[in-house]
């Protein structure tokens, strides 16, 4: 593997990553950790002739307890006790994600861009050739669902579901100005695998907000992958809320891995506030979870394991949550 030549640019500030993307019309691709994007250039995935490097811009970079930039590293979330105790669910999720040399280099708006995975798609170039490529890269029809409109392949990040679940807001920046939004409205859910987000063209992820209103409520993060110390999500499930016993006073949860984007689930969870949770309405909140997500044969597990799964995990967090608040 080998990466093909393009040309880099450094940008220092996000007004002139504004003005590279209106120059440079799609023709580019923004650098972040790079621990996707390098991989997949390697393996000749989508190759742009121009790299826009953001690590020289210093509004991108550091975090607070209030707000994450886009630029800010893994691996530095995952050692501010203050943070991760503020948020459970993210520190959690952070923790998750591959491993700690990955982390390192790893950013929190790489992680929430990052590309969805399918394994006709994330094969070497010769592989993909023999297939007659994908419609994700060079083809013009899927092979998981065989036709030629839509991408199924799975978005494969940990931190929106946990970012989700808290309430979190992103911030981004384009040529028509910025503007902030509910993260969970940051994805398409009328998208695919290639169209999964509301970005417009040449924008960019500045900043996650974190509401205070959220800080310290109890949340979790379980994350379903074959190699426990490396791999992408097959199924990521983050919930967070406040119980009183066993009735719950506030609840949210959001599914990724399971689709071609992450998912929120409030009309499922706003039907459980002030009620009790108990056993047998877990059981069939879970079961209703399960039958709202679609995956599909395009990773290492079967889908109809990893629909079932949902269930399971849902169960799990749920309860973890149940219990802390009687503990």
């Amino acid at each position: 593997m080998h990466l093909d030549p393009f040309e880099l640019h450094r940008p220092a500030s996000v007004d002139d990553v504004v003005r590279l993307s209106r120059d440079l019309a799609g023709g580019f691709d923004y650098l972040a950790g790079g621990t996707d994007l390098l991989p997949n250039y390697k393996m000749h995935l989508n190759l742009k002739p121009h790299l826009v490097a953001l690590e020289d811009v210093a509004e991108l970079q550091g975090h607070t307890l209030a707000r994450l930039g886009a630029m800010a590293r893994l691996a530095d979330l995952e050692t501010d006790g203050a943070l991760t105790a503020a948020y459970p669910s993210l520190g959690e999720a952070v923790r998750e994600v591959a491993t700690p040399l990955v982390r390192a280099s790893g950013t929190v708006g790489g992680n929430l861009l990052v590309e969805t995975r399918c394994f006709f798609f994330n094969q070497s170039y010769f592989w993909r050739a023999s297939l007659g490529f994908c419609l994700k890269a060079d083809g013009d029809r899927c092979h998981v669902v065989p036709q030629k409109e839509k991408c199924y392949a799975t978005f494969s990040g940990d931190l929106a579901p946990a970012l989700m679940v808290v309430d979190a807001e992103v911030e981004v920046a384009g040529p028509d100005g910025r503007r902030r939004m509910p993260l969970h409205e940051l994805y398409d859910l009328g998208g695919d695998g290639i169209r999964r987000t509301h970005l417009a063209p040449g924008e960019l992820v500045v900043a996650v907000h974190l509401p205070e209103a959220s800080r310290g409520r109890p949340g979790t993060y379980l994350k379903l992958r074959v190699r426990p110390s490396y791999d992408f999500p097959e199924l990521g499930v983050a919930a967070s809320g406040v119980f009183e016993g066993r009735r719950v006073r506030s609840l949210r949860l959001a599914v990724g891995g399971a689709d071609p984007y992450p998912r929120r689930f409030d009309a499922l969870t706003d039907s459980l506030v002030d009620t009790e949770l108990t056993d047998e309405r877990l059981q069939e909140f879970s079961a209703r979870v399960e039958r709202a997500v679609r995956p599909v044969h395009n990773t290492f597990l079967l889908p109809d394991y990893r629909r079932r799964m949902v269930s399971v995990y849902v169960r799990r967090a749920l309860t973890r949550l149940r219990e802390s608040a009687a503990s």
